[in-house]
């Protein structure tokens, strides 16, 4: 194993900072967080037709690329750094449930659109009750004629009001299953909710006898649920790790520049105690980080607990990183015009998905048999 990125991954990563730097500026994403669908469609085309984005870890078979989760790593790691506002972490989730269901119809019937960026795929899983482990799923699948129905209510869905796929979890008689939703099918009916990271936007899914395509095996689906929530949480720390380097350097520079008493405020111990504490954490968030992009890519028998190890830390790190870049802007930092109140609440929002970092020291211990 070696954390050095190859040249290819170090030129991704170049070309991706490069487009967004462009397309997801401070202005883009303040334009983007106040509309209702949440992202700009022209850049959405734009990162399936000229990088490939949306199909990056899709198997060639299926219109996609075929690179592993690392590539997949380096490109969120930028997307965290540039707070891209796009339905991309929602299409990951849904793609990820694809690939690891076993499903040969399903993934050819819904991988190749999501490739093109034509298709919006989400992963509806958590309920109101806002739990991310199997009993935490109550929604309930009938089966009606060749296919299901699904009732019940999922929150907390991203980008679940413009998908026009979402993977939906639901019990059967069998157990905990996964189903096909279109975005526009009879009974289902879509509210955003008002969440404190406008940039990722979440809505409210209540599904009153919505017909529903099984994928997979009848009663499979917390197998299959359990791993992609594993894969979310590397990807996430992914993000996160490149949201905490962008406010380390952010916090830094403004360090640097900001003068009182005659000398730049890095210069008085206070601020620079605070600077080399976020240094450190952020260092060992992108270890912990890359190193489950790894096992994500190997698909090994660690992934689990790195998963768990991975998004307790990192969630961590990026949400101190955050907190300390505005106390070292000082008063500029908490007003509305300044860019750190975006990453603080992008930080904290991401802190809580697939659950918070107590839960994954928990979950961590149970399984390496604490």
């Amino acid at each position: 194993m070696n954390f050095a990125f190859t040249e290819e991954q170090e030129q991704l990563r170049e070309f991706v900072r490069s487009f967004l730097e462009d397309k997801s500026s401070e202005a883009a994403v303040r334009e983007q967080m106040d509309t209702e669908q949440g992202y700009d469609p022209a850049v959405w085309s734009q990162m399936a037709e000229q990088l490939g984005l949306q199909s990056l870890i899709i198997p060639e078979e299926h219109g996609g690329q075929g690179f592993s989760f690392v590539e997949l790593g380096v490109v969120l790691e930028e997307m965290g750094r540039a707070l891209l506002c796009a339905p991309f972490f929602s299409g990951v989730l849904a793609t990820a449930a694809l690939l690891n269901a076993g499903d040969d119809d399903a993934k050819a019937a819904h991988l190749p659109g999501i490739a093109s960026g034509e298709t919006v795929a989400t992963l509806a899983f958590t309920e109101e009750n806002g739990r991310w482990d199997e009993a935490g799923i109550t929604m309930e699948a009938t089966a009606a004629g060749d296919g299901h129905t699904l009732s019940g209510v999922k929150s907390f869905v991203i980008d679940g009001h413009i998908a026009n796929l979402i993977i939906v979890a639901a019990r059967t008689g069998a157990g905990v299953s996964l189903f096909a939703v279109a975005g526009d099918a009879d009974g289902l009916t879509r509210e955003s909710l008002s969440t404190m990271d406008q940039t990722r936007k979440q809505a409210k899914l209540t599904f009153d006898n919505t017909p529903a395509t099984l994928i997979g095996t009848d009663g499979g689906g917390w197998d299959v649920m359990s791993t992609v929530l594993d894969l979310g949480a590397v990807a996430l720390a992914a993000e996160q790790v490149g949201g905490a380097q962008f406010v380390l350097e952010m916090a830094v520079q403004y360090a640097k520049d900001r003068v009182q008493f005659g000398r730049p405020i890095g210069s008085f111990q206070a601020i620079k105690h605070k600077c080399a504490d976020m240094l450190l954490e952020v260092e060992s968030a992108k270890s912990a980080a890359y190193y489950g992009l790894w096992c994500a890519a190997e698909m090994n028998d660690e992934l689990p607990s790195v998963a768990s190890l991975a998004k307790s830390y990192c969630s961590e790190a990026y949400f101190h990183a955050a907190a300390e870049n505005i106390q070292i802007h000082g008063g500029i930092g908490f007003t509305w015009e300044h860019p750190a109140h975006l990453y603080f609440k992008r930080a904290k929002s991401s802190e809580l998905l697939f659950g918070d970092p107590a839960y994954h020291r928990e979950l961590l211990a149970q399984r390496i048999g604490l």
